[in-house]
C-alpha cells in the first residue's frame, strides 16, 4: 500500500522503517531539511529490534509534502498532538477523495484536524481515525536510527465522521492488522493512554525530574503511591467513557502492568528492561506536559464536566501542572469549550461525530 509518514518523531522514524519492512511502499515527510538530510542522502533508516539491526530502504524521503501524500491510500501521522495544526494547514491543499488520515494517538485531532483543513476551504472527502497509542514503542537512536522495543498488538481506532467507519478500518487494517473499532472519534481520543499514563508519572516526580540529569519515571518513578493514583485517575477516565453510552472493551491501564491484555500486550517490564526511556524530561517543554497534560488532560478534564462526571484526579492534576506552569489549564485549546462543542446534548454530539460538521 503507498503510505504517506508525516514528521521526524520517535514514532514517524518506526513507522517508516517498519512498515517498509512489512513491503509498504513509504514516503517519509519531515518540514526539518537539516534534520532529515542523513535519511534523505541515503533513503535508509537503520532499525534495532529483536531481530538484531538492519538498514531499512525508505521508498521516498521528501520536504515537499505534497510529494508525500499525493495518491497515497493511507497518511500516518505518529506525531504529537502539538504538531498537528501546523500540518493541517500544510496538508490541507494536498488532501484528495478517499484518503484516510490515521494519528495514533490524537488527542481529539481526528476532529480538529478535519475542522482546520475544511476552514481552509479543503473540500475533499477524507476519513480521519485516531487510536489509543502510538503502535512502537520506540525512541530514534541518532538521525537515522530507531529502535522499536514493542509493536502494538491492539489498536482501538474511532473515525471522524464516523459514516467513513468502514472504509478507514478497511484502508488502516492494511498497515495495522491489529485495529479495532471504536464508536467515533471522541471515542477514540478517550482511549489516548498517554493523559492518563503520563501525568501522574511527571507530576509526582517532579522533583527528582528537576534534580537529576536523567530519571526513568517508568522504572524507579513508578511506585505504588504512582500506580495508585494512576489507577483512579484511569477510573475516572472509564466512568466517562461509559457515561457517554461507550462501551467496552475500555482497555484499562492496569493491563499495561498487569498482564498481556493491553495494546502492547506485556510490555511494561520490556519498556523499563530497554532503557531507552531513562532521559532528561523538562518539566516545561516535554510532551508529557505540553502534549499530554495541556492538551489531552484538560480535555479529559472538560469532557467529564460535560457529561456530569466527577474527576477529581484529574482536576487536581489539572491543577498542579496549571500551578508549576503558570497556566489555568481548564481553559485549554483542546478543551470541549474552546472547540465549541461543550453545549451539544450527548446526542447531538453523537450525530455530530457521525455525519462531520460539514454534512
Amino acid at each position: 500500500m503507498e503510505i504517506a509518514v508525516l514528521g521526524g518523531g520517535h514514532g514517524c522514524y518506526a513507522a517508516a522503517a517498519d512498515l517498509s519492512e512489512q513491503g509498504h511502499s513509504i514516503r517519509l515527510w519531515r518540514r526539518d531539511a537539516a534534520a532529515l538530510k542523513p535519511v534523505l542522502d541515503s533513503s535508509t533508516i537503520y532499525l534495532k529490534d529483536d531481530h538484531g539491526e538492519s538498514a531499512v530502504i525508505i521508498d521516498q524521503v521528501t520536504t515537499d509534502i505534497g510529494e508525500a501524500v499525493k495518491g497515497a491510500q493511507l497518511i500516518l501521522i505518529p506525531s504529537p498532538a502539538t504538531a498537528q495544526m501546523d500540518i493541517a494547514r500544510a496538508l490541507a491543499p494536498h488532501l484528495q477523495d478517499g484518503q484516510v488520515v490515521f494519528l495514533p494517538p490524537g488527542t481529539f485531532g481526528s476532529y480538529i484536524m478535519s475542522e482546520a483543513v475544511r476552514r481552509l476551504g479543503c473540500t475533499a472527502d477524507v476519513a480521519w481515525a485516531e487510536t489509543g497509542t502510538l503502535p512502537w514503542l520506540a525512541r530514534k537512536h541518532g538521525s537515522n536510527t530507531v529502535a522499536i522495543t514493542m509493536r502494538a498488538t491492539r489498536l482501538p481506532t474511532g473515525v471522524y465522521p464516523a459514516r467513513r467507519a468502514d472504509h478507514a478500518m478497511q484502508v488502516i487494517a492494511e498497515a495495522f492488522p491489529c485495529i479495532e473499532p471504536c464508536e467515533d472519534a471522541l471515542s477514540g481520543a478517550l482511549m489516548n493512554a498517554g493523559p492518563i499514563i503520563h501525568p501522574p508519572l511527571i507530576m509526582m516526580n517532579a522533583a527528582p525530574l528537576q534534580h537529576f540529569p536523567e530519571w526513568d519515571i517508568h522504572n524507579e518513578g513508578t511506585q505504588p503511591a504512582v500506580r495508585a493514583v494512576t489507577t483512579k485517575l484511569d477510573n475516572e477516565r472509564i466512568a466517562i467513557r461509559e457515561a457517554i453510552g461507550y462501551q467496552a472493551p475500555h482497555f484499562p491501564l492496569s493491563d499495561h502492568y498487569e498482564n498481556d491484555q493491553w495494546m502492547y500486550g506485556d510490555s511494561h517490564k520490556k519498556l523499563v528492561d530497554s532503557g531507552d526511556w531513562r532521559e532528561h524530561i523538562d518539566l516545561y517543554t516535554h510532551r508529557y506536559m505540553v502534549e499530554d497534560t495541556v492538551m489531552g488532560l484538560a480535555l479529559l478534564a472538560s469532557v467529564a464536566d460535560w457529561a456530569g462526571c466527577d474527576a477529581p484526579v484529574a482536576k487536581g492534576l489539572l491543577a498542579i501542572a496549571g500551578g508549576i506552569l503558570g497556566k489555568d489549564l481548564r481553559r485549554g485549546e483542546r478543551t470541549l469549550g474552546a472547540l465549541g462543542l461543550d453545549k451539544l446534548s450527548v446526542e447531538e454530539m453523537r450525530q455530530m461525530l457521525l455525519q462531520g460538521q460539514s454534512a
